[in-house]
């Protein structure tokens, strides 16, 4: 994996404590989401996991050019540019409850791990077809390292 593997326990916790370190005054250095936006926004992927009647699938056309053009920037190794767009279904413009967003975070990080990879290979998602569990431990890291990073933790 090129990523730490958030199918452990000790990656998860590693996340976990990052995540502790934020407060509802916590500032990006980059963007224009608060902390509790940013938390909501981390929560979609796997919200698109746990509760994806809440989202409506692309279809044809629209999910082609996802998987053609989003994926390698999704599931490859090259980290986020800064500032970069927001898909539709991840832009947060509401204002959130900060300790509602992080408990949900951590829960969701806890049950990718208890999961575990087996669950995820060749698991279809959202938008971008099956992937395998190193595409998804590659999405779900690279997306939450990404934002706590902004966030400086």
């Amino acid at each position: 994996m090129d990523f730490p593997n958030i199918f452990t326990a000790e990656e998860s916790q590693n996340l976990i404590d990052r995540i502790n370190k934020l407060s509802p005054k916590s500032q990006p250095q980059w963007g224009k989401m608060n902390v509790a936006q940013m938390l909501k926004h981390c929560n979609v992927p796997y919200e698109m996991v746990y509760k994806p009647s809440n989202f409506r699938k692309p279809g044809g056309l629209a999910k082609m050019m996802i998987k053609l053009f989003a994926k390698k920037t999704v599931v490859g190794i090259k980290p986020y540019a800064k500032n970069g767009r927001t898909a539709p279904d991840f832009i947060v413009p509401a204002e959130q409850d900060f300790d509602k967003q992080k408990n949900d975070i951590v829960n969701h990080i806890w049950q990718v791990q208890k999961d575990g990879a087996s669950i995820f290979d060749g698991k279809e998602s959202h938008a971008l077809g099956n992937l395998t569990a190193n595409e998804w431990n590659t999405m779900f890291y690279k997306h939450l390292n990404h934002h706590l990073e902004q966030f400086g933790v």
